[in-house]
């Protein structure tokens, strides 16, 4: 009987129940696709955001240290002490090699530009363009062109194993050169391959690959700074405590987990002699976009749910107002409060089971159509976010449900038998 009464109810309101159930369809679909993008968006984001920059910096350990007496600083006004070349690859063996994308060393040198006669004092910086690293089996292109993709060469940019250089664009047009003219360097004799153009102090050196650098400078495998790339997830108070202050199962968690401290912490430790950290303007910058994303796809999945559980609720107390004779008969029959609510509940769990598997399956073809045009990439829907999502559902439908269901257990039968409320 129990069944045939939901089924009649079915039967005998279908328009009613489709708008229930759209309304249940529809804030499903978007919890769906937001939850799926959500819990996918991170990596995504973080190797969008990857286009603004490195957001790690490796140094030799000897420039922090700060010699003063009496507020008078003794550190001696040198070039400071060098980082080794051959020790880099060891930055793709941390435990998080996976989220690095790419490191460039530089090298800034003092050099001497012969031209017409006159000499003149310049900067060359060296550095990776798109050098071929290997550390152990794995094979690997690192350099400017991917730490620094806002870097913008006019010509081509310069072989790693040439003597190729760019020129930045301010320093070329004060010496009015232009790509294929040559120089002479600190007696070197190179080619302007392309004109760099950057906003920053680089359009006022020279840029040539690193090996050059270090001839000039006469100490071969030298480095000055090392930029880093690396995908990372927002600060927490987890991620902003001190390591030296954790112990146990908090530093696992800590060390585990890609902050940007801890992976500089890994670099430290797999660079001798080294310091690493973040560079905190485009590391906090990024956490900020994340968190704020984030939070703007949960509020528009709740402003769904809300709206949907509003339809809902509008579409069952106008459907239990044109059955209230029905649960006037039931409760002049002799059913209880908790009979006439369990067939509204039942009607209710069966709506959100259906609302909610159609939601799931349009809310997936949404968050794969969303990876597409916004990422270009797929968006994975994991299993046990179905479970979830008829869950949700549910919650709703119970929810938008409740205020009209006890309405209706609450009607006298002799009322609503006469058709009053």
């Amino acid at each position: 009987m129990f069944v045939r009464l939901v089924y009649e109810s079915f039967r005998r309101q279908k328009r009613r129940k489709l708008l229930a159930g759209a309304a249940i369809t529809l804030g499903v679909t978007v919890a769906t696709a937001m939850i799926a993008v959500a819990t996918d968006i991170g990596d995504k984001m973080s190797r969008e955001l990857r286009t603004i920059g490195a957001n790690l910096l490796i140094t030799p350990q000897e420039d922090t240290l700060d010699v003063e007496i009496g507020g008078v600083n003794l550190k001696p006004p040198s070039d400071g002490a060098f980082l080794n070349e051959a020790d880099l690859p060891k930055i793709k063996g941390t435990f998080w090699h996976n989220n690095i994308t790419g490191f460039a060393p530089v090298l800034p040198v003092n050099a001497t530009l012969q031209r017409d006669g006159k000499t003149e004092n310049l900067t060359l910086l060296g550095t990776y363009f798109a050098k071929e690293v290997s550390f152990g089996k794995e094979e690997f292109t690192t350099g400017v062109r991917s730490t620094h993709p806002w870097w913008k060469v006019s010509g081509a940019w310069p072989d790693d194993s040439s003597r190729d250089v760019l020129l930045g664009e301010r320093l070329a047009a004060r010496l009015s050169a232009k790509t294929g003219d040559e120089l002479v360097l600190s007696g070197r004799r190179l080619r302007v391959s392309g004109i760099l153009s950057t906003g920053s102090a680089e359009d006022d050196e020279v840029v040539g690959p690193i090996a050059l650098a270090q001839e000039i400078l006469g100490r071969p495998g030298a480095v000055r700074r090392v930029y880093v790339s690396a995908l990372t997830k927002p600060e927490d108070a987890l991620g902003r405590r001190d390591p030296k202050s954790m112990s146990g199962p908090v530093y696992d968690r800590w060390y585990c987990s890609p902050y940007p401290q801890s992976i500089a912490y890994q670099l430290q430790e797999a660079i001798p002699h080294s310091h690493a950290e973040q560079i905190r303007q485009v590391a906090q910058n990024e956490g900020a976009v994340l968190t704020r994303i984030e939070g703007l796809i949960y509020l528009v999945t709740l402003a769904a749910l809300f709206a949907s559980a509003l339809a809902v609720s509008a579409a069952m107390a106008t459907a239990i107002f044109e059955r209230r004779a029905e649960v006037g008969l039931m409760k002049a029959l002799g059913a209880g409060r908790m009979a006439v609510a369990s067939i509204f509940f039942a009607e209710a769990t069966l709506l959100a089971l259906i609302g909610g598997l159609v939601g799931f399956v349009v809310g997936g073809m949404l968050a794969h159509q969303i990876g597409h045009s916004i990422f270009n990439s797929e968006i994975s829907i994991p299993a046990v976010l179905l479970p979830v999502i008829l869950a949700i559902a549910v919650i709703v439908t119970f929810a938008g449900s409740a205020a009209a269901i006890r309405k209706a257990v609450g009607l006298d039968p002799v009322f609503a038998l006469r058709g009053e409320l």
